[in-house]
């Protein structure tokens, strides 16, 4: 059969899509991986205060603009439905155990830390596949799940106690995308579900902060109060950059475009906030980094077939 042809019009708006995919997705991860330098200013106050804001003002900026696009319609139709409505609660009680992990990650100097579980996410996935899916692994797959599992083995070791905050963030994310995966509901409108189901918890939290004196939004503290509010823009941008971009663009492209952010992640904690890197740590480092290159090769050899 012969190659249908495409015409040169056509194929020129692939390219310009392919190419604005391409620029909206590295902007997402290279804001999600700028994310510590956001936080860190913030890091005075509660977790539980900072993420309740982040709730708020995402939620009010994802519906606004939703609200622009006339896309309340795909909300309200996911929150109507019973099971789509249980499984969007679970994805925003596991978006909320990340968010909380990774801001007090930063806040205590464990960006290092939160670094790793970005890194190691991608093989928890293949392992959630294993173990729920009944998937099988090639041998690359295999030996790549298996030195990543010796170097968090070495990092337990090194450090005298479990990398339990990398694992947390890592698995909580893992399981986060593997039900977002089934649920029909596009991203943007799916966040905004999430947000709008955890934002009367959160405005209550922040209210009873008000109400006891402890709140720091509008306490005179200058510009930490405009600093709270850009919190959701720093979450909802980003996830619309992806969502956008992912549709363009192949996904062992975003596969590999994804560890952007825990690489800026990494050179923020160790150039910028000055956390120690010891030469052990390095080695359990370099072990996970192998096994992610190992990863990515088995990941554009499958492409291509």
């Amino acid at each position: 059969m012969a190659p249908v042809a495409v015409p040169r019009g056509s194929a020129a708006l692939l390219d310009r899509n392919a190419q604005r995919g391409l620029l909206a997705t590295v902007a997402a991860f290279f804001i999600w991986g700028l994310m510590p330098l956001y936080l860190r200013p913030l890091r005075s106050l509660p977790a539980l205060e900072v993420i309740s804001h982040r709730i708020v003002w995402s939620a009010a900026l994802l519906l606004a603009w939703l609200g622009l696009r006339g896309g309340f319609r795909d909300v309200a139709a996911a929150l109507r439905d019973g099971r789509t409505r249980r499984r969007l609660a679970l994805c925003a009680l596991l978006t909320t155990c990340n968010w909380l992990g990774f801001v007090w990650a930063v806040s205590v100097g464990r960006t290092l830390d939160a670094s790793l579980g970005y890194f190691i996410n991608p093989l928890i996935n293949v392992v959630l596949g294993v173990v729920v899916l009944s998937e099988r692994l090639n041998r690359l797959r295999w030996a790549a799940v298996s030195l990543a599992a010796a170097g968090v083995l070495w990092l337990a070791i090194a450090a005298g106690e479990v990398p339990w905050i990398a694992l947390m963030l890592a698995c909580s994310f893992s399981i986060y995308g593997f039900i977002r995966k089934v649920i029909a509901v596009e991203a943007v409108a799916g966040l905004a579900a999430e947000t709008a189901l955890l934002a009367p918890l959160a405005l209550g939290y922040l209210l009873w902060t008000q109400l006891q004196g402890s709140a720091t939004f509008g306490a005179g503290h200058g510009w930490l109060t405009p600093w709270l509010m850009l919190g959701g823009g720093v979450t909802a941008v980003p996830l619309a950059l992806f969502a956008y971009g992912a549709r363009q663009i192949p996904y062992a492209t975003v596969g590999l475009i994804q560890y952007l952010g825990p690489t800026l992640q990494f050179a923020t904690g160790v150039f910028v906030f000055g956390e120690p890197f010891s030469g052990s740590r390095l080695c359990g480092f370099a072990m996970i980094w192998a096994a992610l290159a190992i990863y990515a090769v088995g990941g554009l050899r499958t492409a291509k077939v």
